[in-house]
């Protein structure tokens, strides 16, 4: 089912906007607001079609191209919105490929979304995001954390996972190593699993306080 590009109708309920919503900590996202009772409905902005048992009765598909988001200026008319984009540097191929995926396309909708009157931003990013970061994959975390800051949500959101924990739709050998030994890292480095990551969003949403809050694992841990 395709959008109707039709704004927020209901005064209590709230319509979100998820990027991302086929990934591993999109799934979960997706999953918990397609049963959350304040949500009138979920706008899942992705590539390919949503797996049919992720669907509810609240998710409408928004199956776009990515290089042609501005053709659909409806899709962004959301309360809140949710990005959950990411690829890694392997499977984008080159680092300009990365940066698309992971600060580029992440930053359009947070823009369209804004300008279409969005008051809150939710954004998975990754621990030790820093754009003065040595790393290039911090790097890029980190720039998009300032350009999304920049855009003057009232609420920003941004949750900075360490290794991310889950079953993921593809194999990937390093993180599964990464797992096996997560439990020998400091507190601050050992993996979460996504769906912490999603509920710790999605109650933050729910909170909805003004101005920027970052969420660690502890915090994402907690569920909040």
């Amino acid at each position: 089912m395709q959008s109707s590009e039709q704004g927020n109708t209901s005064s209590t309920k709230k319509i979100a906007l998820l990027a991302g919503a086929t990934g591993l900590v999109g799934r979960e996202i997706l999953r918990l607001l397609s049963q959350d009772p304040l949500i009138a409905e979920v706008r899942a902005l992705v590539r390919r079609p949503v797996p049919e048992q992720d669907k509810g009765p609240r998710v409408v598909e928004c199956i776009a191209d990515f290089e042609q988001l501005q053709e659909h200026p409806g899709w962004f008319k959301a309360d809140l919105v949710f990005c959950a984009l990411g690829t890694t540097i392997g499977k984008a191929g080159t680092q300009a490929a990365f940066r698309k995926v992971d600060l580029e396309y992440p930053l359009l909708i947070a823009k369209l979304a804004r300008t279409q009157g969005a008051k809150h931003f939710l954004l998975v990013s990754a621990l030790g995001a820093d754009p003065r970061s040595p790393f290039f994959y911090n790097r890029v975390k980190g720039e998009l954390e300032a350009a999304v800051l920049a855009l003057g949500y009232p609420s920003l959101t941004i949750a900075r996972p360490s290794l991310l924990l889950g079953d993921r739709q593809e194999h990937r050998l390093g993180e599964e190593i990464a797992k096996r030994i997560s439990w020998m890292f400091p507190s601050p480095w050992r993996g979460v699993q996504a769906s912490q990551v999603a509920s710790a969003l999605v109650h933050a949403a729910h909170e909805d306080k003004p101005g920027l809050e970052f969420l660690d694992n502890k915090k994402m841990r907690m569920g909040k």
